[in-house]
């Protein structure tokens, strides 16, 4: 028996490294208090991975920050919460006093936070920062703790650390940002790691790597992994048992493949089906799933005839030929070049997907289409429209015809207007409206096509959910009745229930009023959900495009293949042989 085997012992046998009994917590607010968890008890085990699963708003984030006493003064809690170190000794995080929450942090139990970008100090390099943690709760000297630091980050995978420990956070990616995070946790060999959302804003080949350090923690480290996410994939590629958490509460737990297989409750029921994954969508019906097009006289279907030979039919309202886009030098250097020579094209009534990980142009070719980053060479015409060399002053009548809707609704409205407001203003601007009052039964009219209430028209954006946010989003860019949308990960940030039902509503939606779309995504799941085609981009060129059946169910490209198995699904046996495929195709 392996020590990671020894280590998940049954619960009656092996130590909780960390127990919550009755907890209730309690927020103070201006209006009435508001009771954020509802007298939870659970336990984790040594050496397991405990996820903890629910949308935003079940407590599962407020439960971590319990763990390691991280809750703000406005919270009354009761109840025990009890870590374990290795050394046997306890912490009543409730009744601790800040010299014993001071040792315990770090040493029994590290926090792995869902943005690195902001757990880590922009002004310091990162083996200072690793450093730091080491010699304050170890009596070591400067050169023994940079000595440790660069250990560490070469053993979660850093290359180069030697060199790198000197570097800020800004000179590392996202996915690199997040191992200096985990190694930070690490570098006490802390007992127990918490992980909030540690893989939600990275690419899904970053992810899988993410995901197998973090099973690395578990197996070689021996740690006891408590963790935090939405993502029934991730949950299914890395926990041992599964607590689901609604309004506070529990309403389920058991082993993962367990839960998977056989959930009883109705609550976990509605969060696996909202889960989208490769096979569901417009890859399972074939490449004329919502159209049906004409035939020609061989049998042939002439949208996957023209996809195969990446022809744009006529009326296309992108068409991309040798397409260069990027930032102009400036001061005598040379411009950078993001995307390179692309061909592609969005052809009338079409759904486009644009995958590919961060820094693969996708963003750049959608703020292209908008007259927002330059067309350096080649050709790109939007609605008849060259965008290389085009005047800002040339595109005022193209704007109308053009919607965006961006990744965070939360910072693209105006806070200090209603949402009323903030869906009237392109009316407005364009001259459609007169003002708000003339508006109005156009916005009522598009806040019911989105299906929220009229009378969310008067709240303002931040008494909105995520997913309300995201709808009223997409109601601002449907206001002109434009021919061509551009989403740009719309549906990232969001919970999979509520990412289930604005995916459902994009294409209703799209159906309905017949415009093309840009549909920009990492996620091959969703982007199979709502796409007609699929291109797939890597380092700024296009490695692979044409029908979603044809480019998930027969990706031709090492890449394509390499990023569908990464995609993690939510299905622990299933997950388990992708996850074995996923490390053949990264070998190879």
């Amino acid at each position: 028996m392996s020590a990671a085997e020894k280590n998940r012992m049954p619960a009656d046998l092996a130590p909780a490294v960390a127990e919550i009994r009755d907890l209730k917590v309690v927020f103070a607010t201006d209006d009435e208090p508001v009771e954020a968890i509802k007298g939870i008890t659970l336990s984790a085990y040594a050496g397991e991975v405990l996820a903890i699963v629910g949308e935003s708003g079940s407590g599962k984030t407020v439960t971590a920050n319990t763990l390691l006493g991280l809750l703000p003064e406005t919270a009354t809690t009761s109840g025990a919460v009890i870590v374990r170190g290795r050394a046997g000794d306890e912490t009543d995080i409730v009744h601790a006093d800040h010299a014993r929450m001071r040792r315990m942090r770090g040493r029994d139990a590290a926090m792995v936070f869902q943005e690195p970008s902001t757990a880590l100090n922009p002004v310091y390099t990162v083996g200072w920062q690793i450093a730091e943690g080491i010699r304050a709760h170890a009596n070591v000297s400067k050169k023994e703790a940079r000595a440790r630091a660069i250990d560490i980050m070469q053993r979660v995978g850093i290359p180069d650390a030697a060199t790198r420990v000197d570097d800020y956070p800004h000179q590392f990616s996202g996915g690199q940002k997040q191992r200096i995070v985990i190694a930070m946790a690490l570098v006490l060999d802390a007992g127990l790691i918490i992980a909030d959302e540690p893989t939600t804003a990275l690419d899904v080949t970053v992810q899988a790597e993410i995901l197998d350090l973090l099973r690395t923690a578990r197996d070689e480290f021996g740690a006891t992994i408590v963790l935090i996410t939405h993502n029934m994939g991730v949950v299914a590629d890395l926990a041992d048992r599964v607590i689901v958490m609604y309004q506070g509460d529990i309403v389920e737990e058991a082993p993962v493949r367990e839960l998977f297989a056989n959930p009883r409750e109705e609550y976990t029921k509605k969060l696996l089906a909202a889960v989208p994954h490769v096979g569901q969508g417009k890859s399972a019906d074939g490449p004329s799933s919502r159209r049906s097009a004409p035939r020609s006289g061989g049998g042939g279907d002439p949208v996957a005839e023209r996809a195969q030979r990446d022809e744009a039919p006529e009326g296309s309202l992108i068409v991309a030929s040798g397409a260069e886009i990027g930032y102009p030098g400036r001061f005598g250097r040379h411009a950078v070049v993001a995307v390179k020579g692309v061909d592609f094209h969005v052809g009338p009534g079409e759904v486009v997907g644009l995958v590919g990980e961060s820094g693969s142009g996708k963003t750049t070719i959608g703020r292209a289409v908008v007259g927002l980053t330059t067309v350096l060479g080649g050709s790109l015409t939007v609605l008849g429209q060259e965008m290389r060399g085009v005047k800002p002053r040339t595109l005022t009548p193209l704007r109308p015809q053009v919607g965006f809707v961006f990744q965070d609704p939360a910072t693209s409205f105006n806070p200090l207007l209603s949402i009323a407001e903030c869906i009237a203003e392109p009316l407005i601007v364009h001259g459609r409206a007169s003002g708000l009052q003339a508006a109005r039964p156009r916005v009522n009219e598009l806040l019911d096509a989105v299906r929220l209430p009229t009378s969310f028209g008067d709240r303002y954006p931040h008494e909105l959910s995520g997913g309300q946010r995201q709808r009223a989003s997409l109601a601002r860019a449907l206001a002109l009745d434009p021919k061509l949308l551009i989403a740009d990960e719309p549906t990232s940030a969001l919970d999979v229930s509520v990412q289930a039902t604005v995916l459902e509503l994009f294409v209703q939606l799209q159906a309905e009023l017949g415009f093309a779309s840009l549909f920009i995504s990492h996620d091959l799941a969703v982007i199979d959900a709502v796409s007609d085609r699929i291109i797939v981009l890597q380092q700024g060129r296009i490695q692979e495009q044409g029908t979603t059946a044809q480019v998930l169910g027969d990706p031709r490209d090492p890449y394509t293949r390499e990023l569908l198995a990464a995609l993690p699904v939510p299905d622990p046996v299933a997950q388990a042989e992708r996850r074995a495929q996923w490390e053949a195709v990264r070998r190879h």
